[in-house]
């Protein structure tokens, strides 16, 4: 009798430590490393919304950088490629034939894994929204995003990116309408 009380109580507390595992986030990364990327995602995004600098941009990130979007597909298959992108974006503002935004990173979604003998994983969820002057700040979408980072003679630069998920402020995906090539 002691030996099947003793077996509950040992699968009693596995599948407590295994529960309370799972709900808890899952971040194995340094603390000096998630910093480090915190950093670098913020100095990321300003260069593309906030200052719109693709030179900035261009420091940030990989010449065989690779950006994909659920919405759009492959967006960039190079650097050079993206960074014309962003450039084009950042004319088009100053011309007025497209909004500003702005990039709001949901800091509690955020995890780092490190990735042995490259860089690591960015995980975490952000949002959108349009800039008007003299409008209040308007969300245009919600987005999951996972980078790739490379680190590089001890400079971390933006490799990969999935951005997917893409929500309306109502929640509703809008990547449904898709449609995948066969």
């Amino acid at each position: 009798m002691r030996i099947v009380t003793s077996i509950f109580i040992a699968i009693g507390l596995f599948c407590t430590t295994a529960a309370a595992q799972s709900k808890s986030p899952r971040s194995p990364a340094s603390q000096q490393m998630f910093d480090e990327l915190a950093v670098k995602d913020s100095e990321l995004f300003d260069s593309v919304f906030n200052n719109c600098n693709p030179d900035k941009l261009k420091e940030l990130i990989t010449e065989d950088f690779e950006f994909y979007h659920d919405k759009s597909g492959q967006t960039a298959k190079s650097g050079a490629e993206f960074v014309e992108a962003i450039r084009g974006m950042c004319e088009r503002q100053k011309k007025g034939t497209d909004y500003r935004a702005k990039r709001e990173l949901v800091k509690s979604s955020v995890q780092v894994y490190p990735l042995n003998n490259y860089g690591a994983i960015q995980t975490g969820v952000h949002r959108f929204y349009k800039l008007t002057e003299g409008k209040k700040d308007e969300l245009t979408e919600t987005a999951v995003f996972t980078h790739l980072w490379k680190k590089d003679n001890g400079r971390w630069k933006l490799a990969r990116v999935l951005s997917y998920d893409h929500r309306d402020p109502k929640g509703v995906a809008l990547a449904d309408k898709v449609s995948t090539k066969t």
